[in-house]
């Protein structure tokens, strides 16, 4: 069976970074904007989604790095199930996380904690409270020690609390972590770990993938899987049971190989699955299945 016919979920993208251009242009951008988009942003857009059909992409959860990205995100998955957008003529259904991004911890989460609330709030008293809300997690929040963007403590203590509102909304956490794992864990160990939680974009190998399983947590394989030199992920994902185990593009970063180097986008997603297939000696119908499944309980949707 072609990849192309599979259904695939991408479950960490950030689609909105090329989107919302009128919004942007009514204030300066913030620090957790991204790039600008320019006049074509809707033209773009609508392409990268039916790309995304065609590689057989039906669902896909747009990832908020701050209070600004993450209302954007909400508005982008919002505006996916309007009546006449592109993304249901595709067959696409979107969701959001609101969170702040270890990068950006200095700005505070009141920003993003207030993003949810509302949110939370608007979509209990819409006209259709049968709908679930658009967020279905925090974060992405974490750890990241390879930058350095923000005090490693004030990273830590935005952390812990965006796991406490992950925690008190009954939401999933989406966790960022790189060369911070001791910490990340301490974290955890000190808070609690919520029920739903993934460790997104994966770049451990097995050591990390067990200590992550142990608590409970699912992995998601990014297009690093593809890469040359990542033959510690291919471990992590060979060991990662099907039942914990998430694909995405983390889009417009790390396009897999063969694309390489170039902005990424959801369609992708099942070149990464392919390469997770492959590693665990699986079809890429099964891994498609499978990671689908495992996406939708983990952001119970």
């Amino acid at each position: 069976m072609s990849d192309a016919v599979l259904e695939w979920f991408d479950s960490h993208c950030h689609l909105q970074d090329e989107f919302l251009e009128e919004a942007r242009g009514r204030g300066e951008p913030g620090p957790d904007a991204g790039p600008a988009s320019n006049g074509e942003h809707a033209t773009a857009l609508n392409a990268a989604l039916a790309r995304a059909s065609e590689a057989g992409v039906t669902r896909l959860v747009c990832v908020g790095t701050g209070a600004r990205s993450s209302e954007e995100s909400v508005a982008l998955a919002r505006s996916f199930r309007a009546p006449g957008s592109a993304a249901r003529a595709e067959g696409i259904e979107a969701w959001a996380t609101v969170g702040l991004h270890p990068h950006d911890a200095s700005d505070g989460v009141d920003g993003a904690a207030a993003v949810l609330d509302d949110t939370l709030r608007a979509d209990a008293q819409g006209p259709d409270t049968q709908e679930a809300s658009v967020v279905v997690a925090v974060g992405e929040c974490g750890l990241d020690y390879h930058y350095d963007h923000s005090p490693r403590d004030v990273q830590r203590d935005a952390f812990a609390a965006q796991i406490e509102l992950a925690r008190s909304h009954g939401l999933a956490l989406v966790i960022h972590t790189r060369e911070a794992w001791d910490d990340t864990f301490d974290v955890l160990a000190s808070t609690g770990v919520p029920e739903r939680t993934v460790f997104h974009c994966f770049t451990g190998g097995p050591t990390e993938a067990r200590r992550c399983l142990d608590l409970g947590a699912s992995l998601s394989f990014s297009g690093i899987v593809t890469f040359k030199t990542a033959g510690d992920v291919r471990e992590a994902a060979q060991l990662c049971p099907l039942e914990r185990l998430l694909v995405e593009t983390d889009s417009p970063f790390l396009a897999p190989v063969p694309h390489r180097g170039s902005v990424n986008e959801p369609a992708r997603v099942s070149l990464v699955g392919a390469a997770v297939a492959k590693a665990k000696g699986l079809t890429a119908e099964v891994v498609a299945e499978s990671s689908t499944r495992c996406a939708r309980a983990v952001f119970d949707i």
